[in-house]
């Protein structure tokens, strides 16, 4: 029997979505493998406001040294794969693979894939305002060769505020699921056959029966891909 493998969570970013990357590596592994198996992660957990600063004030070099240097250190500690658990911070991905021996597991291309899988060509996006109006996340899924949807400037806002002032605290509410689900039946009437919910506190608000077709949640995806 091969050696158990270890899994590290660059975490914090919200604590809320770390929080469910944990629990869904362990159901994952209890699924899987049944009796008492549990997954093996390392957790390294960051105050989501430092990081949050960096990204704001758009400094790429900074915001890519402080998680390359937080992955080593899961890497050092003995973790076998590296998850970073945000989407927006992606920005700075290559930066982190880069700094590390062990394989970094791309959130937007666990999710371009499974939609992929799932014969989609046309996909709805919905996340932070960074992750959908910004070029590195979108530039990600169109290499997969997917045509890409996001909600209307109008709604791109709102998106957001729910995001950060609500579900990143721990807030959920039914006035901002319908908000969703108008949203995402927009992204429907514009073309999308599947939308990535790609934050990773969307989970928190939002499931398969808030929409009229697939969705593909980032959290559960991710942690999926680096068991596999």
């Amino acid at each position: 029997m091969s050696d158990p493998k270890t899994l590290g969570l660059i975490g914090g970013l919200s604590w809320e979505s770390t929080a469910e990357y944990y629990r869904l590596a362990n159901e994952t592994v209890h699924s899987r493998l049944g009796g008492l198996h549990s997954a093996r992660v390392l957790v390294n957990s960051l105050d989501f406001a430092e990081i949050q600063a960096l990204q704001d004030s758009r400094d790429w070099d900074a915001l890519g040294a402080r998680l390359a240097d937080e992955a080593d250190r899961l890497a050092k500690a003995g973790a076998d794969v590296v998850l970073l658990c945000s989407n927006p911070l992606h920005v700075v991905a290559d930066r982190i693979a880069e700094a590390i021996e062990v394989p970094l597991v791309h959130i937007a291309d666990t999710a371009a894939g499974a939609a992929q899988n799932s014969g989609m060509k046309q996909i709805g996006l919905l996340g932070t305002a960074f992750t959908m109006n910004e070029d590195f996340y979108r530039a990600r899924l169109e290499g997969h060769g997917l045509t890409v949807h996001t909600p209307a400037k109008s709604a791109v806002g709102e998106v957001n505020r729910i995001i950060y002032d609500e579900l990143c605290v721990g807030i959920v509410t039914e006035k901002s699921r319908r908000y969703f689900r108008s949203v995402m039946q927009d992204l429907v009437d514009a073309g999308a056959e599947g939308i990535i919910l790609g934050s990773t506190e969307l989970e928190l608000l939002i499931t398969k029966d808030d929409a009229d077709v697939p969705l593909f949640p980032t959290t559960r995806l991710h942690v999926e891909a680096a068991l596999n």
